[in-house]
């Protein structure tokens, strides 16, 4: 199966998903829509609480062997749709960097909850395990105190920021005693 980006009105990529999905229910074995979130604890006036928030806003990704003219038709009209990527006239699957980055995600299911990291002597970040393993060096700020990372991502040409949470495992630091 191929990866395929389709941009959509953001905050609008869920309820688009549920839409298309009820549209295509007599060929669910065609395609299959992701839309990939990451868990954040976010504290505000002394209280902290969890949100998802999506990685890439106002994208959605299809896996299908191809966006066929029934499939292109019915997401085409489907409220809240802007455009396929690269463009309606050229539509391309996912490849290479963005296809990896893709899948990095996809890897954790639905919600890319918190990594488990540790410090080194050095007080640079050492990932241990969960959805910024294998990113580290894309990582370009840590925020001890709010446990996020700044990841910078490149995606179907465009760079941007997202934050990733972490819990801290143990200082792996080798003081003297």
């Amino acid at each position: 199966m191929k990866y395929f980006a389709v941009q959509v009105r953001t905050l609008k990529e869920d309820a688009y998903i549920e839409r298309v999905s009820g549209y295509l229910h007599f060929r669910q074995d065609k395609q299959e829509f992701f839309f990939p979130k990451r868990k954040l604890a976010v504290r505000r006036m002394g209280k902290t609480t969890h949100e998802i928030r999506p990685i890439f806003p106002g994208y959605i990704f299809v896996s299908a062997e191809a966006i066929d003219p029934q499939l292109f038709n019915i997401m085409r009209g489907t409220k809240d749709f802007t455009r396929f990527l690269k463009n309606n006239r050229d539509i391309t699957a996912i490849e290479g960097r963005d296809l990896t980055i893709l899948r990095h995600f996809l890897q954790f299911g639905g919600i890319a909850e918190t990594s488990e990291v540790g410090f080194d002597e050095n007080d640079r970040i050492v990932v241990k395990s969960g959805p910024m393993q294998g990113l580290e060096g894309l990582i370009v700020k840590v925020d001890k105190r709010k446990k996020r990372a700044k990841i910078a991502l490149d995606f179907a040409n465009e760079h941007f920021l997202i934050d990733l949470a972490f819990d801290i495992l143990e200082e792996s630091r080798n003081e003297p005693q």
